[in-house]
């Protein structure tokens, strides 16, 4: 509703507002309902924004990077670790198993300890999945942690999104997060680039190697973004509970 409110859509939030009970939220002030999206882009580096906007596109880069490098190399990487086709193809299937538990895992888990931890926590450990699958281990075990990553690897990009959303102002929301997502796309295709390189200069084995290093690279970017914002929103409540007794004065003797 908030959304719709930002972009004067004011009748279709009034209908949901009445369909669901709930209170219609108020216009943002000192901004025009509706404005165009040059200016809703520009706001994502006004002030101090653009640092948290390319910290939130660096994040989302390393994460597509890491999503679609793994998804289209994982088989001839596993078979270069000594694994036989039919194995290195179930790999594939057990990632992309995990990638669908994954979603339904982080979205409950997310809403009670927040997006951005969520996102962080899953990066690194999607790093060490990624890694691990650089050792030979048992079969079985070589399963479980391929699954595992699909756990984590699909679910902690979708909460970068998920932290974007909920960091940004009702006005841009929509606009940071389809950058965020579209620059995170450079990352989709240099994934799969970095891992045929490595592959053809015959350095396959440095490849988890190098997704590993990404999903560290998401980590640490989405982790500073969400300090960042705790920190300013810290000070934005310090600064109206300074300002609090000044407007309670006003009230009846």
């Amino acid at each position: 509703m908030s959304f719709l409110v930002a972009k004067g859509r004011t009748e279709e939030a009034g209908e949901l507002a009445r369909g669901y009970d709930v209170e219609l939220p108020a216009a943002a002030s000192g901004r025009q309902a509706g404005a165009d999206r040059w200016n809703a882009l520009v706001s994502l580096f006004r002030g101090g924004e653009w640092v948290q906007t390319l910290l939130y596109w660096l994040a989302s880069f390393g994460g597509l990077l890491l999503v679609y490098g793994v998804a289209t190399w994982l088989p001839t990487l596993m078979r270069g670790e000594g694994y036989e086709l039919g194995s290195a193809l179930t790999f594939v299937v057990l990632f992309n198993l995990g990638g669908i538990v994954g979603m339904l895992v982080a979205g409950r888990v997310s809403d009670r300890f927040g997006a951005p931890r969520i996102s962080s926590i899953w990066f690194a450990l999607t790093a060490v999945g990624v890694f691990l699958l650089s050792v030979h281990m048992p079969l079985s075990l070589t399963f479980t942690v391929v699954f595992l990553t699909g756990v984590f690897l699909n679910s902690a990009q979708t909460m970068i999104y998920a932290t974007v959303s909920i960091r940004s102002t009702p006005d841009s929301r929509a606009t940071a997060v389809g950058w965020t997502s579209g620059m995170g796309r450079f990352g989709a295709v240099f994934g799969p680039w970095l891992g045929g390189q490595l592959l053809a200069a015959n350095h396959g084995d440095w490849g988890f190697t190098a997704f590993a290093l990404a999903g560290l690279s998401s980590m640490v970017f989405i982790g500073i973004a969400a300090l960042r914002s705790s920190r300013q929103a810290r000070l934005a409540r310090r600064g109206r509970t300074r300002r609090l007794p000044l407007g309670s004065s006003s009230g009846p003797a």
